[in-house]
């Protein structure tokens, strides 16, 4: 784990250490584009308020099919479906069952988004730096691909602590019912946040962090990959600029973001569910190990038991994810200009 953080601290200091010495060299044209856009610390302070915002509009809007997908990947056996999890979930406890996790899952997306999007902005400026680009040249697609997956690094250490406890709050009830931890537990944020402190001390929160940045760096290539080209796509065919291609365009390109990246990463997810839920039972094998033990006592099958409502929640989440980042960026950057 220290080894871990110092090689994201060195990784972020070497990448603001080659944007300075870029803009050290600008020409006096990119020096006076330089003068019109925000300062970076302005810039960043946009990009995190508007992630958050992101981040907020995702979870309201999905919540319900996450609590799905988390219980269906951890005990595939128990559900027929996502239909069957539902309707279960619904007669056991009412609609409050299907938004068990509501708050750290905010907490989760809120400090996710939030650190995504700021470090999605300084990458596009590493980028930038990278290829021999002015800091006001628009990126390619592939690209502003490239940028997402290594601000995804810097994303994960803030989201894997709270979505360890998220997970472990909707797999509650099937951990007791399974025997792998004792009935009539708490199940509440500050529980589950006192168990892991009290089992494991504070590194506790960062158990499958390998899985998470296993998953986020190829799936948020795939996420920003595909939304930018869909919006690239939709502005050729309207004919205008990708800024300007409207709000139902906007929000199935950020469907068609995060459907890209869950038809690839999802066993991966499945296998980060299995590690942060299970290891509420005692220790849990890492990635590798619990990978193969799935494979072979369960098979292939297993790794996409609960595919069918995350793809169904793709669309409105990640459409309103980026609805609301792209909003309320576009009002904090006009604030600034006037």
């Amino acid at each position: 784990m220290k080894t871990l953080a110092i090689w994201t601290a060195w990784l972020l200091a070497s990448l603001y250490c080659l944007y300075i010495h870029r803009r050290a060299y600008l020409g006096s044209d990119a020096i006076l584009k330089l003068s019109m856009a925000p300062h970076p610390a302005t810039q960043a302070i946009i990009d995190l308020s508007a992630g958050a915002c992101g981040g907020i509009a995702c979870v309201l809007s999905g919540q319900p099919f996450d609590t799905a997908k988390v219980k269906m990947q951890t005990f595939p056996g128990l559900y027929r479906g996502f239909v069957h999890c539902f309707a279960s979930v619904y007669k056991r406890v009412g609609l409050r069952g299907l938004y068990q996790g509501t708050t750290p899952a905010l907490i989760a997306n809120i400090a996710e988004n939030a650190v995504l999007f700021m470090s999605y902005g300084f990458c596009q400026n590493v980028v930038r730096f990278v290829s021999g680009l002015d800091r006001c040249t628009e990126l390619s697609d592939v690209q502003k691909a490239c940028s997402g997956s290594v601000a995804s690094v810097f994303s994960s250490l803030s989201l894997c602590p709270t979505e360890l406890v998220k997970c472990r709050l909707q797999a509650m009830h099937e951990m007791e019912a399974s025997g792998k931890i004792a009935s009539g537990q708490k199940s509440t944020v500050w529980s589950v946040v006192k168990n892991v402190l009290r089992t494991n001390g504070p590194l506790g929160f960062y158990q499958g962090l390998t899985t998470t940045i296993v998953r986020e760096v190829p799936g948020y290539f795939c996420f920003f990959g595909g939304y930018e080209l869909s919006r690239s796509m939709f502005a050729q065919h309207m004919g205008r600029d990708k800024e300007h291609i409207g709000v139902v365009p906007l929000m199935f390109s950020g469907g068609f973001g995060g459907a890209c990246l869950w038809l690839v990463v999802y066993p991966i997810d499945c296998v980060k569910s299995r590690i942060q839920v299970l290891s509420l039972a005692g220790k849990q094998e890492g990635f590798l190990k619990t990978l193969m033990g799935i494979l072979r006592n369960e098979g292939v099958a297993p790794l996409y038991s609960g595919l069918t409502p995350t793809m169904i929640r793709t669309f409105p989440a990640n459409g309103a994810l980026f609805l609301a980042y792209e909003v309320s960026r576009k009002i904090m950057m006009q604030q600034f200009e006037h």
